[in-house]
């Protein structure tokens, strides 16, 4: 992930993302953060395997599958990734979902008016933490935007993504949905970061 292709070239690709197949939690209606680490159910595979095939459609293709280190999201990129065949996985931690604490396993329903409301959650992390992690985790690998990544992630990356695109509204995507944002914006916050 080194590498530092042209930023021109890279500015007009834009970075692929899918949000991992469910969880059991997911599937309860129950909040997951990156510190509960839970693997895909049965039809949280499917939803892998239904948004591997739409991947395989895009056109130009996917160089390049970035991950973070949860169950969830490895397994639904090794689906997709034993699909595209050939295309490398790459780990990156800090794309984990944002830490939850005691909200793990809490009503969804109950808990969305906090997380709106940016409160933090007791033994998780602040909303500017998660935000100023996953800025710099894109700041990692926005030198391989030429590469057409397809990032794997969690429903909070998703949010943060939609934001920082300058998206207006929450983002709020369903297990196995594949969205696209903004290359161009998403390397700005490299330029921004480098230059500090």
């Amino acid at each position: 992930m080194n590498a530092q292709p042209d930023s021109h070239v890279a500015t007009r690709h834009p970075l692929r993302f899918v949000r991992h197949g469910a969880t059991a939690a997911n599937l309860a209606g129950l909040r997951c953060g990156g510190d509960l680490d839970l693997p895909l159910t049965e039809q949280g595979r499917e939803q892998a395997q239904a948004a591997a095939a739409q991947i395989a459609r895009l056109d130009p293709a996917v160089g390049l599958i970035v991950t973070s280190d949860l169950q969830r999201t490895r397994e639904t990129a090794r689906i997709i990734a034993s699909r595209l065949r050939g295309v490398p996985v790459v780990v990156e931690p800090a794309f984990g979902e944002r830490l939850l604490g005691q909200w793990n396993l809490q009503s969804i329903a109950a808990t969305q008016p906090l997380l709106e409301a940016r409160q933090t959650p007791p033994g998780g992390e602040s909303e500017d933490e998660f935000m100023a992690r996953i800025e710099g985790a894109l700041r990692r690998i926005a030198p391989c935007l030429a590469r057409r990544p397809l990032l794997v992630g969690s429903k909070g990356v998703a949010r943060v993504l939609g934001e920082l695109s300058g998206r207006s509204g929450r983002l709020e995507l369903a297990n196995g949905v594949v969205e696209t944002f903004d290359g161009a914006r998403l390397m700005s916050l490299q330029a921004m970061g480098s230059a500090a």
